[in-house]
């Protein structure tokens, strides 16, 4: 994710903080500090840490219970809003997606239940509402944070814990893919109701969760229906064949032009032979004329990161390597091992908005 950073790797997860998080600090420690002065500011910055420590674990829960069924979490993201724990996949077995689901809101759940037992702290909920006020007690205030984020993941808006677990439930008289639909439309509602709710109590946080969840929903149903149409299909019933390609003496000034002649968004770069080496794509093009103008080459702009399979492959490992493992492009190679066209997430996007028409039609 774009403007984080990393802070350490936990249980093969690396934990990374998004630079809004820091927003979210200094608009804390400068409220508490309007309440109480500096002991306050400090107070209440190392409470929001503490609460996103707690989210942190929650998403290692889910992260440690997918990886007993082999799907790694890469990556832990702290937001604003929350965490993001970047699954590879979410297992497609309802029971085992209920197990990753509910792994998250356990932690929580054993957290609340440590802090009260063991260390004392008291549990009212009314306390939730008077956060600022140090004198509710620090783990009171933190028991009682923990048992809303249970019941508020709990929520059965698609994709929070609660809506995977909806759409796991659904999956077992439906299809995943009809699953999926069904719970992105209960979690667009459930957004609609968090961003009307937010803007009625003046809570800019929970009108942030709504267009998440909003748009989380959207976009999962978009992937899944995606990964539902690559299982039918091979690699070459999807790659663009007619293309506009570079090779390494090309300067950035010739794929400006072409960039305005055609509607191409990336332009295969290859070698001599014919190999694809990499691709251009149209953001480092126009870093490229910034930072060596017209006359530059485009060897020193190009992303080396791309694949290649054969076209007799299933489409769904070409949409893993883009859309799992983030591959700008996926090249295709013929019987003889030459190029013989590319596939991107763009034109996998086309190619479901087509099946998806057809399908509609029938």
């Amino acid at each position: 994710m774009q403007w984080s950073f990393s802070i350490g790797t936990v249980a093969g997860s690396q934990i990374r903080i998004h630079l809004t998080f820091f927003l979210l600090l200094a608009w804390v420690a400068l409220v508490y500090m309007q309440e109480g002065g500096a002991s306050a500011a400090i107070e209440g910055v190392l409470f929001i840490s503490a609460i996103f420590a707690c989210v942190v674990l929650h998403e290692l829960g889910h992260a440690l219970a997918a990886r007993r069924y082999g799907i790694k979490t890469p990556t832990i993201t702290l937001l604003p809003i929350g965490g993001v724990a970047s699954l590879e996949r979410m297992p497609e077995d309802p029971r085992k997606e209920i197990v990753v689901a509910l792994a998250g809101p356990l932690v929580n759940v054993i957290i609340a239940f440590v802090l009260i037992v063991f260390l004392g702290a008291g549990l009212d909920l009314s306390t939730a509402a008077v956060l600022e006020d140090p004198a509710a007690g620090f783990l009171a205030r933190l028991a009682a944070i923990n048992v809303i984020l249970v019941l508020f993941n709990l929520i059965p808006a698609f994709p929070m814990d609660g809506g995977r677990v909806l759409r796991a439930l659904l999956a077992t008289r439906y299809s995943r893919v009809r699953a999926t639909e069904m719970a992105a439309r209960v979690g667009q509602a459930a957004a609609f109701v968090f961003g009307f709710l937010g803007l009625m109590s003046g809570n800019p946080l929970l009108v942030f969760v709504a267009i998440f969840v909003y748009i989380a929903a959207a976009g999962e149903a978009q992937a899944t229906g995606m990964q539902d149409i690559a299982r039918s299909l091979r690699v070459r019933d999807a790659m663009i064949t007619r293309y506009e390609a570079l090779g390494p003496g090309a300067t950035l000034g010739e794929a400006a032009e072409l960039l305005l002649k055609t509607t191409q968004h990336e332009f295969p770069v290859l070698d001599m032979n014919g190999t694809m080496t990499g691709v251009l794509l149209r953001r480092d093009l126009v870093a490229g004329l910034e930072q060596a103008g017209r006359d530059g080459l485009v060897d020193g702009f190009v992303n080396r990161d791309v694949p290649a399979i054969a076209e007799t492959e299933g489409l769904e490992m070409a949409l893993d390597l883009i859309q799992q493992k983030g591959k700008p492009a996926v090249a295709v190679r013929g019987r003889d091992g030459m190029l013989v066209g590319y596939v991107t997430m763009e034109n996998l996007a086309e190619l479901m908005l087509i099946r998806t028409a057809v399908d509609h039609a029938d």
